[in-house]
């Protein structure tokens, strides 16, 4: 275990990682920023991804927002809008690769959740929209979109675009074993209020403020959205991604906010229980960081909050290493939820050493917050767990798998003692496994260990252990 330790920094040291925490990616699929790079091949295609998810697993990431919609079109199977550009194979038949479906199983096979990552209103520009042809939106159904500014828009205030984009969630949630459905651009598009909505206004604005009106658009649509995937499956997350800073502050409220700029009262969404967790984006620092980080969690209904941080902004901005770091240590001494990076690329490419750095804040796995606001019923613990050496001369752990509970996890801890914290990081070994055995290499050593395994439901509800199982290391007996 020493040489784990050798070169990180002492002041890291000083305080131990949480053994709950979200650890989240925004992998980009718009434009193939972070993946697809190649436009040719599903085969190198999937290549790519398992590549990126292989790396996050191994820094003990538990969370990818997947990004499955960018502008009218999707990286699924649909029936309603058009399979993305990226996947233009030419002569390779289309149907033969389904991105998210491949993305679910990697990301599960490897302890991380997968959240749809839904870009929600804007539809694109002008030659995308007609690159689109007749599959884009604003050919089947103009009534629903809006043209401003050379982009086009569904319109938040036609109660119709609600049906249209529950159709998609439908799509995705009936469809795929999703543990997310992540909204982002789920706002106005402009922050001067000038957005062509007069129409839809005289309609139905019964007596209202512009404002209040265009907030109560996106209200409408997170309740509806909300409330059907709770009835269809109660267990998927709701989150989206509102602007960094909710509200005005005192003189740090220049600038764009998220409920007085571009109509996104996400503080309401959470306080009225229509969304589990919130990802700001948080792409600022110092005094327009800090006191936004404490607004969210006062409006945050102790449900899930969860910071973006700009790590794009040490290559954009010229930000230092540190100016995460920082961030990263404001939100654990506070007991925010956890840390969301923007963008996969910028993180895994190591800029300016972050990764390195992450590696040691990330040193052990996180289990993630339960949702107790859904469930709070915590399940049994596993039974008959059993430890040996394999033919191959691996360590395997393996235990009776628990009943026909659909969705369950299992969590793999080791402890010098028979006494041992589940709250602390460094007994964790491994989370999200979905098979009833775990295998790994171990030393030939004289160390020995009690080893440990617990139920996490869909809910993230933890069972107690059960009956551990003593390992000694060494193949030699004495």
């Amino acid at each position: 275990m020493l040489i784990l330790l050798i070169g990180i920094p002492q002041y890291l040291l000083s305080s131990e990682p949480p053994a709950t925490e979200v650890r989240a990616v925004w992998l980009t699929t718009n434009y193939g920023l972070d993946w697809p790079h190649n436009r040719t091949s599903s085969v190198l295609q999937q290549k790519e991804l398992v590549s990126i998810l292989d790396s996050l697993q191994r820094h003990n990431f538990n969370t990818v927002l997947f990004q499955v919609r960018g502008r009218g079109e999707v990286l699924y199977r649909s029936k309603i809008e058009p399979m993305s550009s990226l996947l233009d194979r030419g002569n390779e038949r289309m149907d033969s690769f389904d991105p998210l479906a491949f993305a679910i199983e990697e990301c599960h096979k490897r302890g991380l959740e997968c959240h749809a990552w839904i870009v929600t209103y804007p539809l694109g520009s002008d030659k995308h929209v007609k690159s689109l042809g007749p599959a884009s939106i604003t050919k089947k159904n103009p009534a629903l979109t809006r043209r401003f500014r050379g982009e086009w828009f569904l319109n938040p205030g036609n109660p119709r675009t609600d049906d249209y984009l529950l159709s998609i969630v439908k799509e995705i949630v009936t469809g795929y074993d999703v543990d997310g459905i992540h909204f982002d651009y789920i706002r106005y598009p402009d922050n001067k209020g000038r957005f062509p909505d007069d129409t839809m206004y005289r309609l139905h604005g019964k007596g209202q403020s512009r404002a209040d009106w265009r907030r109560d658009n996106i209200t409408r649509f997170v309740t509806r959205a909300y409330d059907w995937i709770k009835q269809a499956k109660p267990w998927v997350q709701v989150s989206s991604a509102p602007l960094g800073r909710y509200r005005a502050l005192g003189s740090n409220g220049h600038g764009w906010t998220a409920m007085e700029t571009v109509y996104q009262d996400a503080g309401r969404w959470m306080q009225a229980g229509k969304h589990d967790a919130l990802y700001p984006m948080m792409y600022y620092k110092d005094h327009h960081f800090y006191p936004f980080v404490d607004d969210w969690m006062v409006n945050g209904n102790n449900r899930i909050l969860v910071p973006g941080l700009g790590v794009y902004q040490m290559d954009e901005l010229g930000w230092s290493r540190q100016d995460i770091l920082d961030q990263v240590d404001y939100t654990r001494s506070n007991k925010v939820h956890g840390q969301a990076y923007f963008r996969t690329g910028n993180l895994l490419s190591n800029t300016k050493g972050i990764l390195t750095s992450i590696k040691t804040y990330y040193r052990y796995p996180a289990k993630l917050p339960p949702l107790t606001w859904l469930s709070d019923t915590i399940p049994a613990p596993p039974a008959d767990l059993r430890a040996e050496r394999t033919a191959e001369g691996l360590f395997e752990l393996s235990w009776t798998p628990a009943g026909d509970h659909m969705r369950i996890t299992y969590n793999v801890y080791r402890s010098e003692s028979d006494h041992f914290n589940r709250d602390q990081a460094e007994n964790l070994l491994a989370v999200g496994v979905r098979e009833s055995s775990y295998r790994m290499h171990v030393a030939d050593d004289d160390r020995a260990y009690y080893y440990y395994v617990t139920i996490s439901d869909s809910y993230h509800n933890e069972s107690e252990p059960g009956t551990p199982a003593f390992f000694y290391h060494s193949r030699t007996i004495k």
